[in-house]
């Protein structure tokens, strides 16, 4: 495939891949409902997994090899207060619902995870983390050093650190 025609597929912001992969694991939760299968859900979540880090922008890499985790548990919380609604106990029915949840979903929200970071690394994973730590260090405050050749031990802050700004001139009689 040439540059140029993998260029012009399509593409994801960072939110519209998270979008997709919450909407891949609650459509997996719909079908578990439906269907019986608890692994439904886990094999959506990879299956969105796999296609939000495939389709994100490269500049968005590091935004969304963050999220499946939190994506995970949105989902299960979405789905298990839709579930406990009909429940004679909703919250005993919701409580126990996010452990099943969470509990029987590790393998799956791990193994997502972990392809969402081996898909970013390949895509330029790097890339994004270097020209973030080059963004923190332009924007990081200078620090005052303390003047060379005193030898007294002491070093005192610059002129002018602790004092408040002053804007404009003072007036005359003031």
């Amino acid at each position: 495939m040439s540059e140029r025609s993998r260029a012009s597929g399509i593409r994801l912001t960072a939110r519209g891949a998270v979008a997709s992969m919450l909407v891949f694991t609650l459509a997996g939760s719909v079908l578990h409902t439906l269907l019986g299968p608890s692994a439904l859900v886990g094999a959506a979540f990879v299956a969105g997994c796999v296609a939000a880090a495939s389709l994100v922008n490269p500049r968005d890499l590091l935004s969304l090899v963050v999220s499946p985790p939190l994506i995970f548990f949105i989902a299960a919380l979405i789905a298990e207060a839709v579930r406990s609604l009909s429940a004679a106990s909703p919250v005993q029915a919701f409580g126990l619902g996010m452990f099943t949840a969470m509990s029987g979903g590790a393998p799956w929200l791990f193994a997502g995870t972990a392809l969402v970071l081996v898909i970013a690394w390949r895509r330029g994973l790097t890339r994004c983390v270097r020209e973030l730590r080059e963004e923190v260090r332009a924007d990081a405050p200078g620090v005052p050093r303390p003047r060379v050749g005193d030898d007294s031990g002491f070093a005192p802050e610059p002129e002018g650190y602790f004092e408040p700004r002053i804007y404009g001139t003072p007036r005359e009689g003031q």
